[in-house]
């Protein structure tokens, strides 16, 4: 019962922005393309955050904090995807026009877009229990699309605002982690054959 009462509070709390958005949207309060970039944004720091712990975890060691950490990052990664949607839909009525749209479709800025997009879309398809069990090893495989989905997005988050810092400051985290989780597996590995 606490489990579940703490997983409603993350998903409230992880609606709030989304929620927020599609009501100040709703009282014409902003235009649809004020949205795209806070959308975006949002997608791009849940997919961060959600891959954030496994790294870190193996450097530190599993204590409570990132047992915890672990135990949400599904939902973050789907949440991650219904910004993305979002963010989507956030286009669709800017263009107002598939052809519009259609049009748009070979510039790299765009097209980025709808790679991330896709490539979101199996894991999140099997970001459930019963996904899990059935795949097997194969879940992990899945999952792992995540890596070129983010990568994709931060490119076309940098083709769209010619602006290359902010996308990187969002992947130093992520960048630090996998430095320190390598650093943490060689050492590991030299402290194996000296023991052999």
């Amino acid at each position: 019962m606490k489990r579940l009462a703490g997983k409603s509070l993350l998903w409230i709390m992880l609606a709030v922005p989304g929620l927020w958005m599609l009501w100040s949207l709703s009282q014409n309060d902003v235009l649809a393309m004020d949205l795209l970039h806070p959308s975006g944004e949002t997608s791009i720091r849940l997919m961060i955050v959600a891959m954030l712990p496994g790294p870190l975890s193996e450097f530190f060691g599993l204590n409570r904090f990132f047992r915890i950490w672990l135990a949400i990052r599904r939902n973050l990664g789907v949440a991650a995807f219904g910004y993305a949607l979002l963010h989507l839909l956030f286009y669709i009525l800017d263009m107002n026009s598939i052809a519009a749209m259609v049009d748009e479709l070979g510039l790299p800025g765009i097209w980025t877009g709808w790679l991330a997009f896709a490539l979101m879309i199996p894991p999140a398809a099997i970001s459930f229990n019963y996904a899990m069990r059935k795949l097997g090893r194969n879940w992990k495989m899945v999952q792992r699309l995540v890596y070129p989905a983010l990568i994709i997005g931060l490119g076309h988050w940098i083709l769209l605002d010619w602006a290359w810092q902010p996308a990187l400051i969002h992947l130093a985290p992520l960048a630090l982690a996998w430095v320190l989780r390598s650093v943490g597996r060689s050492r590991r590995q030299r402290t194996q054959r000296s023991m052999a």
